[in-house]
């Protein structure tokens, strides 16, 4: 799988370097390319905003250096093209499943007020939004873009660490425990203790009903 994301800020990318992303990254199990857009500028002092036509506050990104990267970065349009925006549709479980069984993914990162309308509609397939609250820059979004869906590439994760998790059948996840059995006065549940795994699978179901109809009621109404 192979994940190209566009910034103007690619120092901000530090943290996939680390952890299971990072691990991915470095045995080749993940393609994650950061390509700084400022170098596609063809402005001398590698300018990538100015001000909207129109007036208002801020400063919007030029289109010919977006252009230009995304050019270089996916000349065939092989790669689903993203931009992260508030205005894109909200990412979901769902929507992270398809984007992973789809190939590869370009990002395009906004920062400032935003970019040109025009590259969007040009070069762009859809928006995607990680929530209804507006961020300085899509930097953040495309992080959490790259680990969900970096999750599914081959080898990344164990088989078994991809089932049974939150959203994973449309409910949240059962509570987890490990050593010591009891901690602090806290005991666990003695069901996990007592090898019937038929029992153990029925208590987690149980639990993961509970705590998707205390916290997401909206999630329990098609389980």
């Amino acid at each position: 799988m192979k994940i190209t994301v566009l910034t103007l800020f690619p120092e901000m990318f530090a943290p996939l370097k680390e952890s299971i992303i990072g691990r991915a990254v470095q045995s080749g199990k993940l393609d994650l390319r950061i390509i700084n857009i400022r170098d596609y500028s063809e402005d001398k002092h590698k300018k990538c905003d100015d001000y909207p036509f129109g007036g208002g506050a801020g400063m919007v990104m030029l289109p010919q250096p977006i252009c230009s990267a995304v050019k270089a970065a996916d000349p065939d349009h092989s790669a689903r093209r993203i931009y992260m925006s508030p205005k894109g549709k909200r990412l979901t479980q769902q929507k992270v499943c398809s984007l992973a069984a789809g190939g590869d993914i370009l990002l395009l990162c906004g920062h400032y007020e935003g970019v040109d309308q025009r590259v969007l509609d040009l070069y762009f397939d859809e928006e995607i939004s990680i929530g209804d609250y507006v961020l300085t820059g899509g930097e953040l979004p495309a992080m959490v873009v790259c680990d969900c869906v970096a999750r599914y590439a081959d080898g990344v994760l164990a088989a078994g660490s991809l089932v049974d998790e939150s959203f994973s059948d449309g409910l949240l996840e059962y509570p987890q425990y490990t050593r010591p059995a009891v901690f602090e006065g806290a005991g666990v549940p003695q069901v996990l203790l007592s090898g019937n795994h038929a029992e153990i699978d029925k208590w987690r179901r149980e639990q993961s009903k509970k705590l998707t109809a205390e916290r997401r009621p909206d999630l329990i109404k098609n389980n």
